[in-house]
């Protein structure tokens, strides 16, 4: 029982953060820090390669790690999302590599 709740959480919050995306993307909010990297590729491929760097630095060091993976994978989605990688895609590719 307790770990499916942990399952449903956490997919529940990756799907709420996709959603979020989509829904910023197809009705962008004025001043949104999403929608300025849903908008500007640029800055969305920047933005993962810094907050992926913030992560190993963090893991080394071993401090902040949480917040900088939460980085990661905010940063991660919006991305996908800025390049109409649509995750469903992505979690296919991950089952066929399934054994």
């Amino acid at each position: 029982q307790k770990e499916f709740l942990l399952e449903f959480n956490m997919l529940n919050t990756l799907e709420n953060l996709i959603k979020l995306a989509r829904d910023r993307k197809s009705s962008p909010v004025e001043g949104s820090y999403t929608n300025s990297l849903l908008t500007d590729k640029s800055l969305s491929k920047a933005k993962v390669l810094e907050e992926v760097d913030e992560l190993i630095e963090a893991v080394d060091e071993n401090s902040n790690k949480i917040h900088e993976a939460a980085d990661v994978f905010y940063h991660l989605i919006i991305m996908l999302e800025t390049y109409d990688i649509k995750m469903e895609d992505v979690i296919a590719e991950l089952k066929k590599r399934q054994k």
